[in-house]
């Protein structure tokens, strides 16, 4: 097929060259804005599969209390790690 283009553009090598190359975004072009979207809707892959129902609550951050409640301590750093009782 590409060969029977070839043979149908006229001209010398390059200027078929630039013509192929044109003929080539021009198709691009025409998938890009009108194919795709058209078949976009029918396509699965817009389809989730996982229920978003009760996203965040519980989600297992680490934040503990704090992401659930939205209390925040006064001084973030005043749990310290086990074994720093007196290190301040």
């Amino acid at each position: 097929m590409y060969g029977l283009i070839w043979r149908i553009l006229p001209g010398p090598w390059a200027s078929k060259f630039i013509m192929a190359v044109g003929l080539l975004v021009g198709a691009a072009a025409l998938l890009w804005l009108f194919a795709f979207p058209a078949i976009s809707p029918h396509m699965p892959f817009n389809d989730g599969a996982v229920d978003t129902q009760g996203v965040g609550a519980g989600s297992g951050d680490g934040g503990g209390e704090e992401a659930v409640t939205g209390e925040v301590s006064e001084d973030p750093g005043a749990e310290g790690l086990p074994g720093e009782e007196g290190a301040s």
